[in-house]
């Protein structure tokens, strides 16, 4: 075991790194991800080191990137894009949606697309609209697209090298409001499996299931919930797309109530899908209904509103209790 401590982006920034001195067929695209090392400095030192003709500034054009990358995965490179911010990537949604996601059916296998895109969203960095949004129902929702959210800096370390091996196109969430949390990052490990969710802690009474930076909220509101007397399990999903829905169905049944939290707004999103899977699969050992906490159904609020938009420890605790009401 090799443990180091480092801030979520700059395990990234290793993740990244890793990739490109394994395979020379990894580029990476982007809107100043060069010589700036891009607007939260992921990619920080990499043009430097690998070259321009592996770390490429982009025009601003993301409908470009996106159909560039096509067409160099075609010729066998393995592109990994950079989306500046959240709300930046609908220029790109239609070569997305109709194009990256399936070509490789359109041609019966006969060709993969290998390009990670990676896109930081949510919230809690006091921006506006465009900055802090949560688009991750739009692209799980799209047969041929892998989507995958890291929530800690060993996450972020292990599944960008994992998304960049994957033959198929990997939308990586980045939750950039955790880039600057430390956290210990084994660099000698084994990954855990790109799509495989994960128990993070452990408890008896109720479990809480969220994704990318509402984890560490979730880890917040169970370390409350055991002062007051309940005892919470927790589950970080990991991938939205497959779900791996084992350790939430397992703690689920153990546990007899589960709640959801996430940023995105709550209709027909992440935590609507797995409520109702949830609820199917597990109806029997349920002792409640599960309950959803989430953003508001409203575009994003201005930055000073966004403490009222984005559910917080307080919130959750309000849907635990609710949950053991019944």
């Amino acid at each position: 075991m090799t443990l180091e401590t480092m801030p979520f982006a700059k395990a990234l920034n290793a993740g990244l790194r890793a990739a490109m001195e394994q395979d020379q067929k990894v580029l990476l695209m982007g809107e100043d991800i060069g010589k700036l090392g891009g607007v939260f400095r992921i990619t920080e030192h990499l043009q430097r080191d690998f070259g321009e003709q592996r770390v490429l500034d982009t025009p601003l054009a993301e409908s470009g990137i996106v159909g560039t990358a096509i067409g160099l995965a075609m010729a066998g490179f393995r592109p990994v894009i950079e989306i500046q911010f959240d709300g930046f990537v609908f220029p790109a949604f239609d070569q997305i949606t109709t194009q990256l996601a399936k070509l490789t059916n359109r041609h019966e296998g006969a060709i993969s697309m290998p390009i990670v895109i990676r896109i930081p969203y949510g919230g809690h960095i006091g921006a506006v609209e465009h900055h802090q949004e949560s688009p991750e129902a739009y692209f799980a929702h799209t047969p041929g697209l892998r989507v995958v959210s890291p929530s800690t800096p060993n996450d972020a370390y292990w599944m960008i090298q994992e998304a960049i091996a994957s033959n198929d196109p990997v939308i990586f969430m980045e939750p950039k409001s955790r880039y600057w949390q430390k956290g210990e990052v084994d660099i000698a490990a084994s990954a855990v499996p790109l799509h495989a969710s994960r128990v993070v802690r452990t408890g008896t009474d109720i479990t809480l299931v969220g994704h990318g930076a509402m984890v560490t909220v979730l880890l917040q509101a169970a370390a409350i919930a055991e002062g007051e007397g309940t005892s919470c399990e927790v589950v970080d999903v990991r991938s939205l797309s497959p779900v791996d829905y084992g350790p939430i169905l397992d703690s689920a049944r153990k546990t007899g109530r589960m709640v959801y939290a996430q940023e995105a707004a709550g209709f027909s999103s992440i935590g609507s899908e797995i409520a109702a899977t949830v609820m199917e699969r597990a109806f029997y050992a349920l002792e409640a209904p599960v309950l959803r906490v989430s953003g508001y159904d409203t575009p994003f609020p201005p930055a000073k509103l966004e403490g009222t938009f984005l559910p917080d420890a307080d919130r959750i605790l309000e849907a635990v209790d609710r949950s053991m009401a019944y």
